[in-house]
């Protein structure tokens, strides 16, 4: 096929390149992030949104099989249009399933045609960017392309989710405010507060009824039985009323526990087993401890009962005053028709090495969290629907553009045989190993960096707002990611790839060192937190670098295209495979433990490194 470009009518790159690779980020960050904090806000466990979520890598995959089809048949220009229409159309289903009582295998159903959508958009922008830009044009544009992809990176990290989280809050009541104290002055009677009182009449406002507003008990310490006691209490009421969701088993589930297959009965059962033994964490107020802080119980109901499907969320999160004083029960608890002149209760618990005096207050908000992400996703959807109607008009026809029906045969035989000849390299298990083994342990660490962030403090995590997550990890996250990369092709093209080898190696495994401080620490200051995420980003962008030289690197000579699409397919299947299990594994050992295990992944990701062989003077920069 010729490269070159005849244009019946010329248009100036910058009116579809920008919007061509904006377009182009948009689906894979919905896809691989958006959806993962999406699905937290719903309550889905951590082993179902790592699991369900990573399988969404597959279209990324795999593409490179289907990548001839999008040749022999029409032109890229019309594939591009018709993907992003269908691109819209998955978005929109994705809206409109939200709201369904099924809708966590509904919603996964869209998003699968919008991450196979995307995956063949992936082919054939690239494809069209050869096309309608002569070779100056293509060395021009490849810092505009990137730039603007990276544009979609932040707008979906970040932009979309604070818009999401603005979202959640502009729909729900209005706020409360708990004040908490303790101090050994107060009384050490421990009680439910009277329902009655946490629960007047309201005819016309709808709002959530708070008792006591201002919440007295002792600092004096407890035992560990009267607090499992207390707890349990608390908990089972929250879940027997449908405030807190139960992850109860039902009878599918127990029937197939029964027929466990050999490999879950001699290894994934015995694994599970041994790392809850050895492993698994407890939460602050556990049994282990003699002497354990005081509680203090507060009650909460919802004034009018809401519509039928409505559910309403409230999100309690300590808003300032001391660290001594957490909440250890309640922080989310869903409101809805069927429980509505039900009570649900928070349990406060202050730290048992407190001597004086503590005030905090503690803030609850609450949102539509449904109708919510509905609107986000169908804003999404209404933007691709207007990029596919404009790129009609302002992408240009290349003569070279066309479709190949007529010489199908052909490229079929060049196609297994470009195949064949990637496979048939003696260093081809180096290569493999590389490509799967580089990002083990981000691979796991990007599928629960954000849930780690939207957790509880009590189960581990940083307790941060949906907004709060888009701000400090979706856009400060980003544009340290983008400044690291940037540095790390300019370090390349003055030494090399081979001279920044293993510094890349270590920059992309070693910052991980930042989430083992935050889940230990749990800092409240959120500048810490945004600190630790973008050194974090930076370093990734900065080591990912190798990671892209090398893919180029194994690609030269006459297939290099193919070769490079076949090595971008085994990269995402090294971002599936680990991700699948990391939700599961976290939910076992806790996050203290697991993004310890997220280090001692760089042992098999520097492996391969030892018996990779490249020329000293690849990515320099060549002198005039």
């Amino acid at each position: 096929m010729p490269e070159t470009t005849g244009t019946p009518k010329q248009r100036n790159p910058w009116t579809w390149i920008p919007s061509l690779y904006f377009a182009e980020g948009i689906p894979y960050v919905v896809a691989m992030t958006v959806a993962v904090i999406m699905f937290k806000r719903f309550g889905i466990s951590n082993t179902d949104i790592a699991l369900y979520t990573s399988w969404l890598y597959l279209p990324w995959v795999i593409k490179p099989l289907w990548s001839p089809v999008v040749d022999l048949l029409k032109t890229k220009r019309w594939w591009i249009v018709i993907m992003q229409l269908i691109i819209g159309a998955a978005l929109g289903g994705v809206a409109l399933s939200i709201p369904l009582p099924g809708f966590f295998k509904i919603t996964l159903l869209f998003l699968w045609l919008l991450a196979f959508s995307s995956a063949t958009h992936d082919i054939s922008a690239d494809g069209f960017y050869m096309l309608g830009l002569d070779q100056h044009q293509q060395a021009y544009f490849v810092g505009i392309r990137s730039t603007f992809y990276r544009i979609a990176m932040i707008t979906g990290q970040g932009l979309l989710i604070i818009l999401a989280g603005f979202f959640e809050t502009s729909t729900g009541l209005q706020p409360i405010e708990i004040m908490v104290s303790a101090g050994p002055g107060f009384s050490n009677v421990i009680g439910l507060s009277d329902e009655k009182q946490s629960n007047p009449k309201s005819e016309n406002n709808t709002f959530f009824a708070v008792f006591p507003h201002q919440a007295e008990f002792s600092s004096q310490s407890i035992s560990a039985v009267k607090l499992d006691s207390i707890r349990k209490v608390v908990s089972e009421n929250n879940q027997k009323n449908g405030f807190v969701s139960i992850q109860s088993e039902n009878k599918s589930e127990v029937t197939a526990r029964r027929e466990r297959s050999l490999w879950a009965k001699l290894i994934s059962d015995p694994l599970k087993n041994f790392l809850i033994k050895h492993f698994h964490e407890k939460g602050k107020g556990s049994s282990g401890i003699a002497g354990v802080g005081n509680v203090a119980v507060v009650s909460v109901r919802l004034t009018k009962k809401p519509d039928e499907n409505q559910e309403m969320v409230l999100n309690t999160k300590f808003r300032s005053g001391d660290n001594s004083l957490w909440l250890i029960e309640g922080e989310r608890l869903t409101f809805n028709s069927a429980n509505q002149d039900k009570t649900a209760y928070l349990l406060f618990q202050c730290d048992p090495k407190l001597k004086g005096s503590a005030q905090a207050v503690f803030k609850g908000t609450s949102g539509n969290i449904h109708l919510a992400w509905s609107i986000t996703f169908l804003i999404l959807a209404v933007l691709f629907v207007l990029l596919s109607f404009y790129h009609r008009l302002m992408l240009p026809h290349p003569k070279s553009d066309s479709g190949m029906v007529g010489q199908d045969q052909n490229l079929m035989k060049e196609f297994f045989r470009t195949f064949a000849s990637f496979f048939r390299r003696k260093d081809i298990g180096v290569i493999l190993s590389f490509l799967i083994l580089y990002r083990v342990g981000e691979a796991q660490l990007i599928k629960m960096a954000s849930p780690f962030m939207l957790d509880p403090r009590q189960l581990g995590g940083l307790g941060l707002t949906t907004g709060e997550v888009g701000l400090l990890y979706g856009t400060f996250g980003i544009l340290a990611l983008t400044a690291g990369g940037i540095l790390g092709g300019i370090a390349a093209s003055l030494k090399g790839f081979k001279y920044w080898l293993w510094w890349m190696v270590l920059a992309i495994n070693m910052p991980h060192l930042a989430y083992v401080y935050l889940s230990f620490a749990q800092p409240e200051n959120q500048l810490i937190v945004g600190v630790c995420a973008a050194v974090e980003q930076f370093s990734y962008g900065f080591g990912f670098t190798a990671y892209m030289l090398y893919m180029i690197y194994i690609s030269e000579g006459k297939n290099k295209t193919a070769h490079f699409a076949i090595a971008t397919g085994f990269m995402a299947l090294g971002m599936m495979l680990p991700g699948m299990f990391s939700g599961w594994l976290q939910e076992i050992i806790g996050y203290k433990n697991f993004f310890i295990w997220i280090m001692l992944c760089m042992i098999p990701a520097m492996i391969p490194v030892f018996f990779i062989r490249v020329k000293p003077e690849f990515g320099m920069k060549k002198q005039e």
